[in-house]
């Protein structure tokens, strides 16, 4: 027997690439309220159109090719939050080739009224701090304002 899920998975993925004009585009709530909020419960068939993968052991320009969805500008991850130090706070954010600096504050994304997570914007630069080297690879952090799963992460680049 097939799995609904995942076979609407695989069309939808398919779909981006054979009609003109299909894409995928959620947003902030989007993103936090169904796709990460349903990775994070376990209800993977739901959120096969994202790639899981260790964001820091990929360069930017490796990432597109890597993505389920096939975009000229945007690709999706999930990630796991891989810590800089082990009893710290600091997530890890570097490459062989560089490390992505965060821009800009953090912003709230919200529900209605209700707070359900936050945004972050990076940006990649090619070397080591502090002398890094800005490039043009950006990436939106999304976190779900849940203490007890503050340890998963979904990414998006441009």
């Amino acid at each position: 027997m097939v799995d609904r899920d995942s076979s609407e998975a695989h069309m939808s993925i398919a779909a981006s690439s054979i009609f003109p004009g299909f894409r995928f585009c959620p947003t902030d709530e989007e993103l936090i309220s169904y796709y990460l909020r349903k990775k994070l419960d376990g209800d993977e068939d739901s959120v096969q159109v994202i790639s899981e993968l260790e964001l820091c052991t990929f360069e930017p320009w490796d990432l597109p090719e890597k993505s389920f969805i096939q975009s000229d500008n945007e690709w999706f991850f999930f990630s796991p939050r891989g810590r800089k130090y082990p009893n710290g706070s600091q997530s890890k954010r570097a490459t062989e080739c560089g490390y992505w600096k965060a821009t800009g504050k953090e912003r709230v994304v919200k529900s209605g009224q209700n707070v359900i997570g936050t945004k972050r914007t990076l940006v990649f630069h090619l070397g080591r701090a502090p002398k890094g080297e800005r490039t043009e690879w950006i990436m939106h952090e999304y976190c779900v304002n849940d203490k007890s799963q503050v340890n998963s992460l979904i990414f998006f680049f441009c």
